[in-house]
């Protein structure tokens, strides 16, 4: 099969035909009722209808993309941009001057103002306060004790975040209020994204004023950080000093808004997919503690005893290696969408200028098609002479081309040291009252994961 992009001459030249249709939609929700009921059985079953799939959502048409290479192509080609149910959705929260929203030449800037931040040589810069806080994660815990994996994933995610790339002295109560607001939010947005009603959704009922509640407080807290920031006078190298002193197309400096938007983008989706990657991954050391002891005895055999460090990171090849595993089996991104900017086609089927595409990284990297054993936690598969295995695109945690997340060094640093850190300390349980079970919203995560840690 060929991928590739068609002009609308050729396209109604060729007689392309409509994607299929998927079954058990309803009258007004469409497809909707299904997503919200069981969302990811539903995306993971559309490869058996076809390559690329209709879907109704409300009385919106959307098209449904399954395999890794149309993906890959969906995500490299300029006939598509970032646009659709999930952007909209989240336009409230991240805005549309971000870089995580815009397109083009604004896209382009914007990317150029952050990268410095996350190159791979800038990443070492970080490091003492990557390990700082992998540590003091492990200290807080009590031996014996009761811990919440929610608010602590949250916790040391929205630290590092800060600490790194905004310099601030962001304590405990604001990450507090990042987890609580963030738990609203998210599963508003995914409501707004899946079941687009529209006026509804401005109703004056309790759950649209929690959401606009938590909205209004995330928004408060980065205009805090910026104006302290002014305030001081200081401008550390970081990337805040970076969005303050930027300019625009035309040289002169970015806007309010822009800034805003662009501290958002670094706090909030950037906090929310990492803290739920460490809970899986907590929640991976828990369920399969033989891969917890691997991990415990590559960090005891690579540094003698002494508390795991950044500089160990790169070494750490089977504790990369349950990092890379857990974000496949559990992406905390399950869902991303684009927009058709022409009239264009995908895998043989004709995609019309203005249309939603929709894909899943969580059907795709649990296929069995691309997965041998697809659903076994196994990280062996990621070792030299097995990943060639695995198909190209049927595994892009952080995306790919002009859209791949610019941040993928610095997050696997930080998720490989905490998992190290962790594991090397502490074996870990389930309690009573945990529910490890999948929680679904704009992101992945546990429903509710309580953990009891055991010294080693």
């Amino acid at each position: 099969m060929t991928v590739e992009s068609v002009k609308p001459d050729g396209i109604q030249a060729s007689g392309l035909r409509e994607p299929p249709l998927a079954g058990g939609g309803v009258p007004l929700l469409g497809h909707g009722w299904r997503l919200v009921r069981d969302p990811l059985a539903f995306m993971a079953r559309l490869r058996d209808h076809g390559d690329v799939v209709r879907l109704k959502l409300g009385p919106k048409t959307v098209y449904a993309v399954t395999t890794p290479a149309l993906t890959g192509a969906l995500a490299l080609s300029p006939d598509y941009k970032i646009d659709g149910p999930l952007w909209e959705s989240l336009e409230g929260l991240l805005g549309k001057e971000g870089v995580a929203t815009a397109n083009g030449p604004r896209h382009r800037r914007q990317r150029r103002t952050i990268q410095p931040a996350f190159r791979l040589d800038a990443i070492p810069a970080y490091g003492s306060i990557m390990e700082e806080e992998a540590h003091a994660l492990t200290v807080r815990w009590q031996p014996g004790d009761t811990v919440d994996g929610t608010s602590e994933s949250f916790r040391v995610a929205v630290r590092i975040a800060a600490r790194c790339l905004l310099r601030g002295d962001f304590m405990d109560e604001r990450a507090e209020r990042l987890c609580v607001a963030l738990a609203t939010v998210f599963r508003g947005m995914y409501r707004r994204m899946v079941v687009p009603l529209g006026p509804l959704y401005r109703l004056p009922i309790p759950a649209n004023r929690d959401f606009n509640r938590a909205l209004a407080d995330l928004h408060l807290l980065v205009d805090e950080i910026v104006a302290e920031r002014r305030a001081s006078g200081q401008k550390p190298d970081d990337l805040l000093t970076a969005l303050l002193e930027a300019k625009d197309e035309n040289g002169d400096p970015i806007g309010e808004q822009e800034i805003h938007d662009q501290v958002v983008a670094i706090l909030t989706p950037g906090s929310e997919t990492v803290a739920s990657t460490i809970m899986w991954l907590l929640q991976v050391l828990a369920e399969h503690p033989e891969h917890a002891d691997k991990v415990r005895a590559e960090v005891e055999s690579l540094t003698g005893g002494r508390p795991v460090g950044f500089d160990d990171v790169r070494k750490l090849t089977y504790t990369n290696n349950v990092v890379v595993e857990a974000m496949r089996l559990r992406p905390a991104v399950w869902i991303l969408t684009r927009r058709a900017v022409t009239d264009t086609e995908l895998g043989g089927y004709r995609i019309p200028a203005g249309a939603d595409i929709v894909y899943s990284p969580y059907a795709i990297q649990r296929d069995g098609r691309s997965y041998r054993d697809n659903l076994e936690f196994d990280p062996d598969r990621w070792l030299p002479e097995r990943v060639k295995e695995v198909p190209k695109h049927a595994m892009s945690p952080f995306s790919t081309g002009n859209r791949k997340c610019p941040s993928d060094h610095f997050s696997m640093a930080q998720l490989t040291l905490i998992t190290a850190a962790v594991a090397t300390k502490y074996r870990l349980e389930q309690v009573a009252g945990s529910d490890d079970t999948t929680r679904v919203g704009i992101t992945l995560r546990p429903h509710r994961l309580l953990l009891r840690p055991v010294a080693r």
